[in-house]
């Protein structure tokens, strides 16, 4: 197309892509392109600012390994990650939240009621709860993906110190969807900020914390799994999670318990865990079919 104007590039684009053979591939990128001309149109971006953000792309390339993904960093810090997980919630149900980048595949099985403390560093916290399905039914067969940093802050990936599944488990609920474990109360802690995404929350003013949180996967037979996290009522940084990811949901209170008779009998620490310790109740309902 000749003589083309800011006004009848994006229309250009969309002319050019005419012959894509995949009609959503065409409508996404197209629509990509458009919002990317829209954006430079608005602001009158200058070739400077343009290049910063190229520049900022390729040196993300160099922050990027098997254990961390700094393009994955600025969805997350850009909201872009938890506002995909919002337009496909399942709207019933325990809420959905974003996954995170230290998820185990396969991770040790451990029986319910079973322990992931050991007797580390940090406070010990008990977790109780039930899986129940749309109906209110117990979820029979449920199996829960459990993953969480340990009590210096670091998840197993980021600590050679660690285990390389410490706080990684699959924990398989009772017949009446129930389930216990002990474990450690997580703590806040801060996203990586020496890359190009850090630099992104310096120039917005912004804190690179998330808010104490559980993470869990809650996989159901013949039902999508459930992504979710769930995070203390009583942390500071639940108002400002650097990655979006908290829903008025998964916020719960954590207390402590004096009384060793109060832990689930089935408890594997029940007579060694030091009192008080913290419990917190997790109970899911799963979304419709």
């Amino acid at each position: 197309m000749r003589n083309l104007t800011p006004a009848t590039i994006t229309q250009a684009f969309a002319d050019y892509a005419r012959n894509a053979p995949s009609a959503r591939t065409r409508e996404l990128l197209v629509s990509l392109a458009g919002h990317l001309h829209a954006f430079v149109r608005d602001n009158r971006l200058t070739e400077a600012e343009w290049n910063s953000a190229i520049d900022a792309l390729t040196r993300a390339v160099g922050f990027t390994d098997n254990k961390r993904n700094e393009y994955i960093l600025f969805s997350d810090l850009l909201g872009v990650s938890s506002l995909v997980d919002m337009v496909n919630a399942a709207g019933k149900g325990t809420p959905s939240s974003v996954l995170g980048p230290f998820h185990i595949e396969n991770a040790p099985e451990l029986p319910n009621g079973g322990d992931l403390w050991k007797g580390q560093v940090g406070e010990p916290l008990v977790v109780t709860g039930k899986v129940v399905d749309d109906k209110g039914d117990p979820a029979r067969g449920t199996l829960l993906a459990l993953w969480q940093n340990a009590g210096n802050g670091l998840y197993a990936q980021q600590d050679s110190n660690q285990h390389p599944t410490n706080y990684h488990a699959r924990l398989g609920v009772a017949v009446d969807g129930s389930f216990a474990f002990s474990t450690v109360r997580p703590i806040a802690y801060k996203v990586p900020d020496d890359g190009p995404a850090g630099d992104m929350l310096r120039a917005l003013g912004r804190d690179a914390w998330r808010p104490a949180h559980l993470h869990m996967i809650v996989q159901a037979p013949g039902r999508k799994p459930l992504i979710t996290e769930f995070f203390p009522d009583d942390d500071k940084f639940l108002d400002r999670d650097a990655v979006f990811g908290v829903r008025a949901g998964l916020v719960l209170p954590f207390k402590r318990v004096a009384d060793r008779a109060a832990l689930p009998a089935n408890l594997a620490a029940r007579d060694t865990l030091p009192m008080p310790v913290w419990t917190a109740t997790i109970n899911l309902a799963l979304p419709p079919l």
